[in-house]
């Protein structure tokens, strides 16, 4: 089966805006990429993005046939598809690609999940198959990857995540014909370990809460005791979803860590959560109301000494430091286990 055309496009979003992403040859057969600004904010229907991307990629083939872009050998087909099916695409840009694809569709800590994954295996081919296309995957090359992860210490319930990670990007590759079968058909899925929870009793906690009183973690640490929320979640909170009248706490956003387009380390706040279920609404415990009011009562009194000095980048949310600077995911993490370990 030939491809009707010699290029091949992606759609992806980029400072919140939708792109579609252009992928061709130029006229000395070096790989090129055009990126096309639709003028379509992230949030848009899916009618509208249908239609900007038609037009863009009409206009796209109209440049090419007037000579605006020239493309390496039109009669060769530089699209994935081919007769066998069996694509040279390295494997490398073949990620980068479906990274790019489902960003859109994906929470941002399952694309950083993704990507990370994507990375570790890349390293490991780039190591022991250099030069591996995406067409020449085969099973072997990911079972050897999983039993070197496991060899090297990680847990079954990790390399079963690293499966899960590769298993949606192969599965990406049949679905756009860029392979004919999945190449993960005949692994063997790592078993999960089975975790055993172990728990604080009350007179340990009273103990953690002692060790935190003043700590800038201390609210953080009484509403995840209290609630078990992820830490995403507990620096999600804002003031709006307390509900001080009728008792109630809502989780409905959260905060997670990730490098922007120019590799900085940046917060972002996400509404998407894992599953419906995770949003929810709860009961106010009166012991953390009180926290919560307290901790008001301070906000309002160093906005006030602060004045313009004060941080209101994220301006309405609960876990922020007395200078109004948001607390991050990894100093949550950090601290705890710098401050458990040192007590």
């Amino acid at each position: 089966m030939k491809a009707s055309q010699p290029y091949k496009y992606i759609t992806a979003v980029k400072n919140g805006k939708h792109y579609v992403v252009f992928d061709f040859k130029d006229r000395e057969g070096k790989r090129k990429r055009k990126w096309v600004n639709t003028e379509l904010p992230e949030k848009c229907t899916k009618k509208a993005l249908k239609e900007a991307v038609e037009n863009i990629v009409e206009e796209f083939d109209k440049s090419i046939t007037e000579g605006g872009v020239v493309i390496h050998d039109k009669k060769t087909t530089y699209a994935v598809l081919s007769d066998t099916n069996i694509s040279q695409q390295p494997l490398g840009e073949f990620f980068s690609d479906w990274l790019a694809y489902i960003k859109p569709n994906v929470a941002r800590t399952t694309h950083l999940c993704y990507r990370k994954t994507a990375d570790r295996y890349l390293e490991y081919i780039n190591e022991n198959y250099p030069g591996l296309t995406l067409g020449a995957v085969n099973h072997n090359h990911i079972q050897n990857y999983l039993n070197y992860k496991l060899d090297k210490g990680v847990k079954g319930s990790s390399a079963k995540q690293y499966y899960l990670a590769l298993h949606s990007a192969f599965a990406h590759a049949v679905k756009m014909e860029l392979i004919p079968k999945h190449p993960m058909d005949k692994l063997v899925v790592p078993r999960a370990d089975r975790h055993e929870a172990t728990f604080y009793n009350s007179d340990e906690l009273n103990e953690l809460f002692e060790v935190f009183k003043g700590d800038k973690l201390e609210l953080v640490v009484h509403i995840a005791a209290y609630y078990g929320l992820r830490r995403c979640e507990i620096l999600g909170l804002r003031w709006d979803a307390i509900d001080f009248k009728n008792k109630t706490i809502t989780i409905q956003r959260k905060i997670v860590s990730d490098y922007d387009d120019e590799g900085k380390m940046k917060l972002y706040v996400e509404t998407r959560l894992k599953t419906n279920s995770t949003r929810r609404t709860l009961p106010l415990i009166p012991h953390i109301e009180e926290l919560l009011l307290e901790k008001k009562k301070m906000e309002t009194q160093f906005k006030k000494t602060c004045g313009k000095s004060y941080n209101k980048e994220f301006d309405g949310f609960i876990c922020r430091d007395n200078l109004g600077k948001m607390i991050t995911p990894n100093y949550v993490t950090q601290h705890f286990h710098y401050v458990v370990t040192k007590n």
